[in-house]
């Protein structure tokens, strides 16, 4: 993607989310390390902007990697280029859902202790939700 255009880490996460349609959002904690590395192996060039955001572009030699390796990054590709079709483009919503999902009860957990009343509310929820699921 950084050989289309260059880009920050965060247009990439946003630009792969888009690509699988929703259905998968790589963390920051994936991105980057991998454009950490692209960087210490020589494939990848980083430019500090002036509100200090690093985009990252392919260098020569990130070129001469990816046309030695053509033939997985084209199957990559494709499968993101079909991640929208298909018998699992179905689960995308849901998957996005369950995402949602960690990421509030993270974000709640990162506020501090839950007292009993909002510990049984939010484990209700989720036991309904549960039945629901074990219904359809």
């Amino acid at each position: 993607m950084i050989a289309e255009q260059p880009r920050h880490g965060y247009e990439l996460i946003k630009v792969i989310e888009e690509r699988f349609g929703g259905s998968y959002t790589p963390s920051p904690g994936v991105i980057y390390p991998t454009l950490s590395w692209l960087e210490d192996m020589g494939y990848a060039a980083v430019e500090v902007g002036a509100v200090g955001r690093k985009s990252y572009s392919i260098t020569f030699e990130g070129q001469a990697f990816l046309v030695a390796n053509r033939a997985a990054a084209d199957e990559l590709m494709s499968r993101l280029a079909n991640a929208d079709s298909g018998p699992h483009h179905a689960r995308s919503p849901i998957v996005r859902a369950m995402e949602n999902l960690k990421l509030a009860m993270r974000l709640r957990l990162r506020r501090g202790p839950i007292d009993q009343t909002v510990t049984e509310k939010i484990a209700g929820a989720l036991d309904a939700a549960a039945q629901i699921v074990e219904r359809s």
